[in-house]
């Protein structure tokens, strides 16, 4: 069947327009103009309407379609699905023009990898880029073209729910990630398998006031500048197609109405020429929030701010029209946006063929095949974190005769999915105790379940007595606890970091047995784990490892696979350290470690002011001795680069991988600036008994920062610098270099 589009291939450069900012100027080509010129004025606002259909389309749906009132479509899912609804929009509207259908593929499309702050914890670009990569494959052969990842937010507040589509605390790590999985999705496979990005929530979304969704946040320009807008800077500058506006507002102004980020920021200084659209129904949200006073208000509002595509408030296609006739809005403001909508449109390939990647057979192939199950159990393996192992309690021993799953967590399906699962079932999962048994054959596996987990609530207390019998019959007790699916996500905030129900009433009656504890976590955020470790033999963090996670931790477990994760963010010791995070400005009251009075310093009197894991922490199946830092100079200037090598042994008794990790402070600065921030790592594989060297270039860039003044220019001033190599934020060699 073919397209009703006349396609024209010469292009050309769009002139100035009136009514628009320079910056909003859209490079086009005659095709897209020819498309642009059949429209009417209806047609044109619908294609900047983007709708849910949940399950079977309604006939008000489809009249929508043939009426040309709906440019995109999400939750419409498979070949079979968007087959139909994209011959209605090709050969039953007037103009023609293909549907974009967009989805939630946050992580996996029907093979789902694991959550996205555990991928940030393998700190491994090119496996984050292979998951995206299989996630592009699986949604463009199911008729995706669109999805809204990455989620780019910085949190330092594990409370909040949405931490878990995130890459962490820091915006060098956060950044790199950003532009691994905008490539992931957007180049990594061959035509037809590729599919366009949204980087999502601009900007400062993650800074949600007590980690409570949709709340209210507060920071200043220069925190904006520094720790929100790099990740999404990187984004843009690996080629994202589209963005997405936060919820939330920045000084005062909700992002959907706010010219200052949207424009002046976004598009003048960051240099972002694709589509914004709305976050769900946030031009709705501005009545909501007493920013406007009616719908039409609020429509004017998010068209001068930029946006493009309105996400189901359905407010541009109802009212676009007679405001561009009455004169509040501009024809230009309009036609531009469809231009923006048309250019993805072409960049999906939907203007030369709608239906060229419709193939049921391709898409029963490529869905959970063995290539993307491979990668997926790849990225699992490199995404769980060894946080302790006490006497080497692992790997376990291939001498153990017996060993106890123990918990809530062990035989769970979804919960290892996390709240963005998308198309994953929980059949196609591979559970923690079936990983175990399938690995340990030759030992007897027994499980108890231990206790429930129902909702918040202490639940299922009467099931421990039978947990503790099972473990006093077993040579090592594999205690897996957690969180449920639903318990992070969007609108999963927590005011509590222990774990729900009765799990560590649990854990207490297992340690008492005295039997070896290998405690498993399974969750979306960092939770307080303090009673855990002190009386656990070995903590693994597993997050949320997706569809291959029972034998991605049955592989660490065995030592098949030598772990190699590394926080993403730090680990509260207690809860009422938060927000804690590595990279604190430093003030005039800074606690010192070592002094033994440290009561005027930024701490605490009544727990201790470290954190219980520091960000960038992991240990491995062997060990590491760092060596002193090598300058090749110890003077650098403002053209030039200077050389620092660290030797990295391995004392062990096995090949791992370490993340060597670089942080460069300032001592003399014109602002705060933090003891040290991340500027650079490496992934080094070192055999037993092999040394390393391993070096880092440290350039300009590395010394920048925002200076003074409401410039917020990059700078860069001359004078001392510490310098950090080592395997986290606290275990870290250190040297000085000066700039001259």
């Amino acid at each position: 069947m073919k397209c009703k589009i006349i396609i024209v291939m010469s292009a050309v450069i769009l002139s100035a327009c009136t009514g628009i900012p320079k910056s909003s100027i859209v490079e086009t080509d005659e095709q897209i103009e020819t498309i642009l010129s059949k429209l009417t004025l209806q047609e044109k606002a619908g294609q900047l309407n983007l709708i849910p259909i949940e399950g079977e389309p309604t006939e008000a749906h489809l009249k929508m379609i043939r009426e040309g009132k709906v440019g995109s479509v999400l939750k419409v899912n498979g070949v079979e699905n968007i087959t139909k609804l994209q011959k209605i929009a090709v050969n039953e509207s007037k103009s023609g023009i293909p549907i974009l259908f967009q989805e939630d593929v946050i992580h996996g499309y029907k093979t789902i990898a694991p959550i996205p702050i555990a991928e940030a914890a393998s700190w491994d670009l090119e496996a984050i880029r292979k998951s995206s990569a299989v996630a592009a494959r699986e949604a463009a052969v199911s008729g995706i073209s669109l999805t809204y990842a990455p989620m780019v937010d910085i949190s330092r507040d594990p409370r909040w729910g949405r931490l878990l589509e995130a890459a962490g605390e820091d915006p060098y790590l956060g950044s790199l990630v950003a532009a691994a999985r905008v490539k992931g999705l957007q180049e990594s496979n061959e035509n037809g398998k590729n599919i366009l990005s949204c980087v999502k929530h601009f900007a400062g979304y993650g800074a949600s006031l007590a980690g409570r969704d949709y709340n209210i946040q507060d920071f200043s320009e220069r925190e904006l500048r520094e720790t929100y807008l790099p990740p999404f800077q990187a984004a843009i500058d690996a080629g994202v197609a589209s963005l997405m506006c936060a919820y939330s507002a920045y000084d005062g102004e909700p992002l959907t109405a706010n010219q200052f980020l949207m424009q002046d920021v976004l598009r003048d200084e960051m240099g972002f020429k694709g589509l914004a659209m709305t976050d769900w129904e946030t031009i709705k949200n501005l009545v909501k929030t007493g920013v406007a006073e009616n719908d039409t208000i609020a429509t004017i509002n998010a068209m001068d701010a930029g946006i493009d595509m309105d996400m189901n408030s359905e407010k541009f296609v109802s009212l676009l029209p007679v405001l561009v006739e009455t004169g509040k809005i501009s024809i230009e403001q309009v036609d531009n946006a469809v231009r923006r909508v048309l250019i993805l449109k072409k960049k999906a390939g939907l203007l030369t063929d709608p239906f060229a990647n419709l193939n049921i057979e391709e898409e029963k192939k490529e869905l959970l095949s063995e290539r993307n199950i491979a990668e997926t159990k790849d990225i699992a393996l490199k995404s769980m974190v060894l946080l302790k192992n006490n006497k080497h309690v692992l790997p376990i021993s291939s001498n153990v005769k017996n060993i106890a799953v123990i918990g809530p967590m062990a035989k769970a399906t979804k919960d290892l999915l996390g709240w963005w699962h998308c198309k994953g079932n929980e059949n196609d999962v591979v559970t923690y105790f079936e990983g175990i048994s399938k690995k340990f054959e030759n030992a007897k596996i027994t499980y108890a379940k231990g206790c429930d987990i129902d909702s918040f609530k202490i639940a299922g207390k009467d099931l421990i007595p039978k947990a503790v019998k099972t473990a006093q019959i077993a040579d090592v007790v594999i205690l897996v606890l957690g969180e449920e699916y639903w318990m992070s996500g969007e609108g999963g905030g927590t005011a509590s970091l222990h774990l729900p129900g009765a799990q560590e009433e649990l854990f207490e009656a297992i340690a008492k047995t005295g039997k070896p504890i290998i405690t498993v976590i399974n969750a979306g955020r960092p939770y307080i784990l303090t009673n855990i470790d002190a009386k656990s033999d070995a903590v693994l963090y597993a997050w949320m490892p997706g569809t291959t996670g029972g034998t991605a931790l049955a592989e660490i477990l065995s030592g098949e696979f030598n772990p190699q994760g590394k926080t993403p963010m730090t680990f509260p010791y207690h809860e009422g350290q938060i927000p804690i995070f590595y990279n604190y400005r430093r003030t005039s009251h800074r606690f010192v470690p070592g002094l033994t009075d440290n009561r005027y310093s930024t701490t605490y009197r009544d727990v201790q002011n470290e954190p219980l894991y520091p960000f960038g922490y992991g240990l491995s199946y062997t060990s590491y001795d760092y060596s002193d830092i090598e300058l090749n100079s110890k003077e650098m200037t403002e053209n030039g680069s200077i050389t620092a090598t660290v030797k990295i042994s391995n004392t062990g008794k096995v090949k791992g991988t370490e993340v060597v990790q670089l942080y460069i402070g300032d001592k003399v600065c014109s602002v705060t600036r933090p003891e040290k921030e991340l500027k650079d790592f490496t992934l080094v594989e070192i055999e037993p008994g092999e040394t390393k060297a391993v070096s880092f270039e440290i350039t300009p860039d590395k010394l920048m920062f925002i200076g003074k003044g409401k410039a917020y220019k990059k700078t860069i001033e001359k004078g001392e610098f510490n310098l950090f190599i080592g395997k986290n934020a606290n275990e870290l060699k250190q040297t000085t270099f000066i700039l001259k």
